[in-house]
C-alpha cells in the first residue's frame, strides 16, 4: 500500500474542497476515490479534509487525525453523511497475544493503540454530528 499520487476527478463538482488538490496514499485510497467519484449516490465527498484532536497513547498528548473521507450519499430520500477511515484488515483488531515481546509485536501493539484512540475519537465526532464512522478494509473495497 505504498503508492501515492494525485487524484483528478470525473465529477470534480461533487467533490467538497480544492478538487485540484486531491492526494491518495494508497491503491486501496485511490480505488475508494473512483467509487465516490462514479457513484450517482455518491452527492458530495472530501478526502482529508475533516480535522479530529484525540489523545495518543504513547504519549497522552493530544494529536490531530485526518480520516481519509468524508461522504454524503443519497440513500432513498435520506442523506447520510459517513466519515471512513481506509486500513488493513489486520489493522482493524487488536493483534494477537504473544509470549515474547518481538519488535513486530510491539509496533503492532502501539499502531492498534494509536488507530483506536483515533476510531473513539471519531466515533464521538461523528455522533455529535449524527454522522456515520466506518473503518474500510480490503475486503470492503473487494481487493481480496
Amino acid at each position: 500500500m505504498a503508492y501515492s499520487g494525485k487524484y483528478t476527478p470525473i465529477n470534480y463538482k461533487k467533490y467538497a474542497g480544492d478538487h485540484t488538490n486531491i492526494w491518495y496514499r494508497s491503491l486501496w485510497e485511490r480505488k475508494a476515490m473512483q467509487r465516490f467519484d462514479l457513484n450517482p449516490n455518491v452527492i458530495e465527498w472530501s478526502s482529508e479534509e475533516v480535522v479530529i484532536p484525540y489523545i495518543s497513547p504513547l504519549d497522552r498528548k493530544v494529536h490531530r487525525y485526518f480520516p481519509d473521507f468524508l461522504i454524503k450519499l443519497k440513500n432513498g430520500n435520506v442523506v447520510e453523511t459517513i466519515l471512513i477511515e481506509i486500513k488493513p484488515d489486520s489493522q482493524t483488531k487488536p493483534p494477537e497475544k504473544k509470549k515474547k515481546a518481538t519488535k513486530k509485536y510491539i509496533t503492532e501493539i502501539a499502531t492498534w493503540g494509536v488507530n483506536e484512540a483515533k476510531w473513539i475519537a471519531a466515533r464521538e465526532y461523528c455522533l455529535d454530528r449524527g454522522w456515520q464512522f466506518r473503518v474500510l478494509t480490503e475486503y470492503d473495497l473487494k481487493i481480496k
